[in-house]
């Protein structure tokens, strides 16, 4: 194998993997042309949707009217959600005790200084670099953000305990994927469309035997928390006062927590601090007057806002592109209307100091 960077890879991959996506978006376009030629449903076979009204040899056809829901009706609702097992209500502070005593857990957990340490060629703007095209390929393939974040996992563990050279980095960010995909997804990516997006760097039987290596020395410890598995309850806590579920808020913890991935210098943080300090400066960005950690966050994170300072700022120069230089992805994907265009929102240049101080009872 020629002597490549790993951008050069990556770059050459970025083309492979946007024809990929041609290709799928032809072929259902062609499936969706089929579709369309069949036999469409009249409107009185949606027996469903109408009442027919026969008055004399003649039929009208009244369309029902929509219910609307009283707020009784929505307590109610609410109360039944809570009620429902598959919700795990009654459990959630059990569940998040479990988590947290998990994510600190030594075997689930990478070195901070790894790169330092362990590595002899990679670097952290290698490891930048990759990050930045797995978000590529996971958003090309439209694969789970919780596939994302389990990758990205799994690759700091592994470099944690394995010299890597650096022209294999892309091998072990395809094998993570791999595995992500097969722990995540309901229909996980196969190895032959893996192959296919790095350009047919590797072979099939490469990228098994790295999937092999990975799975052996993380002793398949293949389930540990990462950010993104506390952000649903931290972000609907951190709503707590809104009026309306604020959907702008919740991609933007998300595309804080994204960016976060980008920066090796966080991998020392627990995923859980992670994601508290992503609600934290999403609800500084949106409201910059108002002290953005409240009574409620605290309690359920189990985080001042002082012990959140560190990493909070490191996101945010992440957010200002201090540390991203280039690698802008992650800000491209969230500038989409489907994420409410977020990347859009704009970030103060700086975090009133006081914002980090202990709240007053």
């Amino acid at each position: 194998m020629a002597s490549t960077t790993v951008a050069e890879q990556v770059n050459r991959s970025r083309i492979t993997t946007r024809a990929a996506a041609k290709r799928r978006a032809m072929a259902t376009l062609a499936e969706e042309n089929q579709l369309g030629n069949k036999k469409r449903a009249v409107l009185g076979d949606v027996t469903n949707l109408v009442n027919v009204v026969v008055s004399g040899n003649s039929k009208r056809v009244e369309l029902q009217k929509p219910h609307c829901v009283t707020k009784k009706e929505k307590r109610a609702e609410a109360a039944r959600e809570f009620e429902d097992p598959q919700l795990c209500g009654p459990y959630a502070s059990d569940i998040y005790a479990y988590l947290r005593r998990m994510e600190a857990e030594p075997k689930r957990r990478p070195l901070p200084d790894y790169m330092e340490k362990v590595q002899k060629d990679a670097n952290a703007n290698m490891r930048a670099v990759l990050v930045d095209w797995l978000v590529e390929v996971s958003e090309e393939y439209k694969l789970l953000p919780e596939t994302l974040h389990l990758s990205v996992s799994y690759i700091d563990r592994f470099l944690s305990m394995n010299v890597v050279h650096k022209q294999k980095l892309q091998l072990l960010g395809v094998s993570s994927i791999f595995i992500a995909s097969k722990y995540e997804e309901i229909d996980p990516r196969n190895v032959d469309e893996l192959c296919d997006i790095t350009e047919n760097t590797y072979t099939k039987e490469e990228v098994i035997k790295m999937e092999a290596d990975m799975l052996k020395s993380l002793k398949f410890e293949m389930g540990n928390p990462t950010t993104r598995t506390f952000l649903r309850k931290f972000t609907d806590v951190a709503q707590e006062s809104y009026k309306t579920p604020n959907l702008q808020l919740e991609f933007l913890v998300a595309y804080l927590a994204e960016l976060s991935l980008l920066d090796y210098k966080l991998v020392k943080f627990l995923p859980s601090l992670i994601a508290a300090s992503a609600a934290f400066l999403a609800r500084f960005m949106t409201r910059t007057k108002t002290h953005p950690w409240c009574p409620a966050l605290q309690q359920y994170t189990g985080y001042k806002a002082a012990d959140l300072k560190e990493c909070v700022l490191a996101i945010h120069e992440m957010c200002l592109g201090r540390r991203s230089r280039n690698l802008n992805v992650i800000q491209e994907k969230y500038k989409q209307p489907k994420f409410k265009c977020v990347a859009h929102i704009p970030c103060p240049q700086e975090i009133p100091v006081h914002f980090f101080q202990d709240l007053k009872a």
